[in-house]
């Protein structure tokens, strides 16, 4: 289970080109300068492919490889960013630092389900996390053949990702590494992110082949990218982390996807 304290504080700023405009004006709680939110998404072909450990490097819960199938949906290009969480949540974000472009942490999965439930309520629109099989589809650059967002390559990945390596343990600019092949970024690093789906670690064993959402029964909630306090090992697309859902830890935080609409 993943422990608070073997997590990092994270930081970033975000450079962003806004793709995606969602107006919040009149927002309850929201600050009144603050007219608009911009959510950056990635449009996602769906498709199939091999979900998994396709390399023979990962732990019991990441086998066996298997085929699974996604339909269309959007990601989020940049986790979401303090000022972001503000806009929507109103008053200071979950970590002692107010710094708008950084991604938000301290977030439990509880957390982000209400900011997302918020969030649909204001802009009429579906929001929620992404599941664990869209986020891997998505971090693969739409199903390659991947170990870990963007490259293969351990050498490569500081192009990537910010992680124990390169980081000081710090995180750092959102967008300021390279994108993976889908213009998504940080999917490696920086901050640990929640998906949807419960965890079991045999699910893969009984996982249906279409949109796959997880174990029905389970307790803990998948978390998946790694952070800026942990190795490469951690950053794999196919590596899986859990905590419960109302737990709060330090370099933990969420992004957002939308079904087609």
């Amino acid at each position: 289970m993943l422990s608070p304290m073997t997590l990092s504080r994270c930081r970033t700023w975000l450079a962003i080109a806004a793709l995606l405009l969602v107006p919040l004006s009149g927002f309850a709680g929201a600050p009144p300068d603050e007219a608009l939110l911009e959510l950056p998404l990635a449009q996602v072909k769906g498709g199939c492919f091999q979900m998994g450990d396709i390399f023979d490097s990962g732990g019991p819960d990441e086998k066996p490889a298997h085929e699974v199938c996604v339909d269309n949906f959007s990601i989020g290009r940049y986790p979401v960013t303090q000022k972001q969480w503000r806009s929507v949540m109103g008053g200071k974000p979950p970590q002692y630092q107010w710094l708008d472009d950084y991604p938000v942490e301290k977030v439990s999965w509880n957390d982000a389900q209400e900011f997302v439930r918020i969030l649909r309520e204001k802009t009429g629109r579906k929001w929620r996390l992404p599941t664990e099989a869209e986020w891997e589809y998505a971090a693969r650059g739409g199903g390659k053949k991947q170990k870990y967002p963007g490259t293969s390559s351990e050498a490569e990945i500081e192009e990537y990702a910010w992680f124990e390596s390169n980081s000081g343990l710090k995180t750092h600019p959102v967008g300021s590494r390279k994108p993976n092949d889908l213009g998504i970024y940080d999917m490696a690093g920086n901050v640990w992110q929640w998906v949807h789906d419960r965890y079991d670690r045999d699910y893969y064993r009984q996982s249906p082949r279409m949109n796959p959402k997880g174990d029905p029964f389970g307790v803990n909630r998948v978390l998946k990218g790694g952070s800026a306090y942990k190795e490469a090992d951690f950053l794999r697309v196919s590596y899986r982390e859990y905590q419960a859902p109302e737990l709060r830890g330090n370099c933990v935080g969420f992004r957002l996807a939308l079904s087609n609409e």
